[in-house]
């Protein structure tokens, strides 16, 4: 009975430190998550890359999420594969400092944490503020999630079951590597997998040796985290998880042998305690950022080699994927939403190069640029008139209502990025000649703001795509969130440029025109975007058809 009680006591345990480590992510995605892009794609260097990786995941808690964030970067071209790689080895030597934050005994900070938490998270409705909210509350739940692991110990600290997996761990190293490594994939976190070794060698279950080769076997396992999620990536990006995990696997192999076969000789003493193993946490991946650093540039012609691109079929533009589409094939219902979901997310990543490149049109100008820009807007007219004659020949009495309704709705989707591609085609493009024909400049705080809406619109493209991937009602309902967010962006811009002409700035008074018109068109443009949650937050019940009051009750007379 005891060994029961222990199993369901350690399931709930690291079931709340999941969670809590992944709400304090959520929180701090959704309230910074249009900065990040900035901050991975500004380094200058690979140390300074480290360095940015470094504080990316002591934001993230989570050096898995930093993984993600790089490749995905890496896919869509921002990010070279040497920067990307020192990120993510940075990101690892990141989530160890965490560790160590979260292993000293900070139970006095829980009520606090609780109570500002709770009431930025129920009280307020402002997104930052709110999301502060969430990220205490996480980090309160990781604080009672450790409490919770350390209390399940003591009913069978004392018993014959615990000591003899203890013992057994503690003479087979290599057993214990990958239990550690087995432990960290299948947690999903390397944080929660390490804070669980932590704490039962601070509390005296598990001897520092098997700590130590289940700590290893953590690090190694929390590199194939990456590889796992970014299977579905293109190649280019996922060479960079790859290479991290031969980095960091090859790393914790010979740490490993040497760390053990020290221990025995009794060369490093009688090390003890969940402190001293945080310790060799971090000098594991100090160590192993201070080896793979000059490393990175030189393994991106290994990996090439390794992992080349796929060849382009016959008579195919290398790099540009074809439709998904095949005219009168309605063999499979669920087969021809799946292409239709295909087909639109490459229409979508058309018109993401089309709105990517348009801070360096309006700072440009290049005339060849914008007609390149105004080009795919063909290729995007293309793609709607596909999935218009698609599902105008689905055959009705194939399909059930509720396949039918998906494919009229993602021709509606379809129409809502055609008319994005004609804003940033048609409008955006064409007010970037404008600018620089005039030779016309915004204000620096006026460029800072249209920027910021930028990086918005690019996260929101992306979180766009993974709805319609998903069918995700947190995702659609962060995205309607984040619609709201960029209008009210747009508007508190407006009033700040209103307020520039009243201060006389002269840049500004010049490019008002044009200032005024990028705004509309970049809400306009996002509106588009989003429309992609409408259908999934229809189906839940989580959006009005109105906002008007429907039954008003009339004032009595006299």
């Amino acid at each position: 009975m005891a060994i029961l009680t222990f199993l369901i006591s350690l399931a709930g345990a690291t079931m709340l430190l999941l969670f809590a480590v992944r709400m304090v992510r959520t929180g701090i995605e959704r309230s910074y998550g249009a900065s990040f892009q900035r901050l991975l794609t500004g380094a200058d260097s690979q140390v300074q890359a480290g360095l940015s990786g470094i504080g990316l995941a002591l934001v993230l808690q989570s050096s898995a999420a930093v993984a993600l964030l790089v490749t995905g970067f890496a896919a869509s071209g921002y990010l070279a594969f040497p920067a990307g790689l020192a990120i993510v080895l940075g990101g690892d030597l990141g989530s160890a400092l965490i560790i160590q934050i979260l292993s000293f005994r900070l139970d006095w900070l829980v009520p606090v944490l609780l109570a500002i938490g709770g009431y930025l998270f129920v009280k307020t409705e402002a997104k930052k503020p709110r999301q502060l909210g969430r990220i205490l509350l996480g980090v309160a739940f990781i604080l009672i999630s450790l409490r919770f692991l350390r209390e399940a110990m003591d009913p069978i600290r004392d018993s014959a079951f615990l000591p003899a997996i203890a013992g057994y761990l503690a003479r087979d190293y290599i057993t214990a590597f990958l239990v550690g490594g087995a432990l960290a994939f299948v947690m999903h976190s390397s944080v929660a997998a390490i804070l669980m070794c932590v704490t039962l060698v601070q509390i005296g279950a598990l001897p520092f040796a098997a700590g130590l080769s289940l700590v290893l076997g953590a690090n190694f396992g929390s590199a194939f985290i990456p590889i796992w999620l970014s299977r579905g990536m293109a190649i280019k990006a996922r060479r960079i998880p790859f290479a991290n995990l031969g980095l960091r696997g090859s790393w914790a192999v010979i740490c490993l042998v040497a760390a053990n076969e020290a221990l025995r000789e009794g060369l490093l003493g009688d090390l003890q305690g969940g402190q001293t193993l945080v310790y060799a946490h971090l000098a594991f991946n100090a160590s192993l950022l201070c080896v793979a650093l000059p490393l990175c540039r030189p393994m991106q012609g290994l990996m090439i080699r390794l992992l080349p691109e796929p060849a382009a079929p016959e008579g195919v533009v290398p790099g540009r994927p074809v439709s998904a589409l095949v005219p009168g094939d309605y063999a499979s219902p669920a087969q021809a939403v799946a292409d239709l979901k295909r087909e639109l997310l490459r229409m979508s990543g058309l018109i993401e190069a089309m709105f990517r490149p348009l801070p360096e049109l309006y700072r440009s100008g290049d005339a060849a640029q914008i007609k390149a820009v105004q080009a795919l807007d063909h290729e995007v007219n293309a793609c709607l008139s596909g999935i218009r004659s698609y599902v105008a020949g689905i055959p009705e009495d194939s399909f059930d209502r509720a396949e039918l309704k998906t494919a009229r709705e993602m021709v509606e989707y379809a129409i809502r990025l055609e008319t994005a591609g004609d804003v940033a085609a048609a409008r955006l493009a064409a007010l970037a000649g404008d600018l620089n024909r005039k030779g016309l400049r915004f204000s620096s705080d006026g460029w800072s703001e249209i920027t910021r809406m930028h990086e918005a619109i690019m996260a929101n493209l992306r979180l766009a795509s993974n709805v319609l991937i998903s069918d995700d009602l947190e995702s659609a309902r962060l995205l309607n969130l984040e619609k709201t967010e960029v209008k009210r962006m747009e508007r508190d811009s407006r009033k700040r440029h209103l307020k520039r002409l009243q201060r006389g700035v002269a840049d500004s008074f010049e490019s008002s025109d044009i200032h005024l018109e990028t705004l509309r068109a970049l809400r306009e443009f996002n509106s588009h975007i989003a429309a992609v949650s409408y259908p999934v937050l229809y189906r839940n019940g989580q959006l009005l058809e109105t906002r008007l009051i429907e039954d008003m009750t009339p004032e009595p007379a006299g």
